[in-house]
């Protein structure tokens, strides 16, 4: 009896170990979400909270430069650039409107003096492949999701700011990774990696945002600096911004556009 105790009361205690290591796994698990859940929640906040959340539309006037691997090219674009809903966009380019880019649901139109007619798929793809990883569908669609993983990922640094680092990821598998200020909780970086159609390899796609100005109280970023491997590709100046406008009837009609530019 003296032997057999012992290794019994052993193997109880072996047999109990795994579960202990699971609850203490999910458990921290638990605690993690938790505080991903609360920075985003902050970020939000920040952002302008309900005022943000329940925006109709958005416009933003700027100036936009391509920059060609790494290097800036010659000048910039005039731009207005609108969205509303989770997926209507139109954007109008040079001094005079008379270039104006529509995408509606899954599908992008440019309209010219020559008229309408589509945009290249692989312009298309880009657009709303950033569009669903954006910051706005991420809190507005992932974020209602329970299905959502939430990974709180520390502290780093974003355009030389101390940030809190989260990571989203979706039922479907798809993840992005949002910097926040640690002190304004105002998102510095958002990023998501995508596969190459072609190559099948990964790229990854960034958007730093900086130089933040409030409009109807709503925090909004003049400064936004797309990345494509880590080098610059497009670089965007904000010079001006209205939200909730009252806008046409017809103003995401591709074909009412198209009658209004000068032949």
């Amino acid at each position: 009896m003296r032997r057999v105790l012992p290794v019994a009361v052993a193997l109880l205690m072996l047999a109990a170990t795994p579960m202990t290591r699971t609850q203490t796994s999910d458990d921290a698990g638990v605690k993690n979400a938790k505080q991903a859940r609360a920075a985003l929640d902050a970020m939000v906040e920040a952002m302008g909270g309900q005022v943000w959340l329940n925006m109709k539309n958005r416009m933003q006037q700027g100036h936009v430069a391509g920059f060609d691997h790494g290097k800036p090219s010659e000048g910039t674009t005039d731009y207005w650039d609108y969205h509303a809903g989770p997926d209507q966009d139109r954007i109008e380019y040079t001094k005079h409107r008379d270039v104006v880019q529509f995408y509606i649901g899954r599908e992008g139109w440019e309209v010219t003096y020559r008229g309408k007619k589509a945009l290249p798929q692989e312009q298309v793809d880009d657009w709303l492949r950033r569009r669903d990883h954006s910051i706005e569908t991420v809190v507005k669609t992932w974020l209602n999701d329970p299905k959502t993983i939430l990974v709180y990922e520390g502290k780093r640094l974003a355009e030389r700011h101390l940030a809190d680092q989260v990571t989203l990821i979706s039922a479907q598998n798809e993840a992005v990774t949002i910097q926040m200020d640690t002190q304004t909780h105002l998102p510095l970086r958002r990023t998501f990696q995508w596969r190459d159609p072609v190559f099948k390899d990964k790229n990854l796609d960034a958007e730093e945002y900086d130089d933040y100005h409030t409009f109807d109280g709503i925090p909004t970023p003049f400064t936004i600096t797309r990345f494509k491997n880590d080098e610059i590709i497009r670089q965007y100046f904000i010079v001006h911004v209205t939200y909730n406008q009252q806008l046409p009837p017809d103003f995401w009609n591709v074909d009412a556009a198209a009658s209004r530019i000068k032949k």
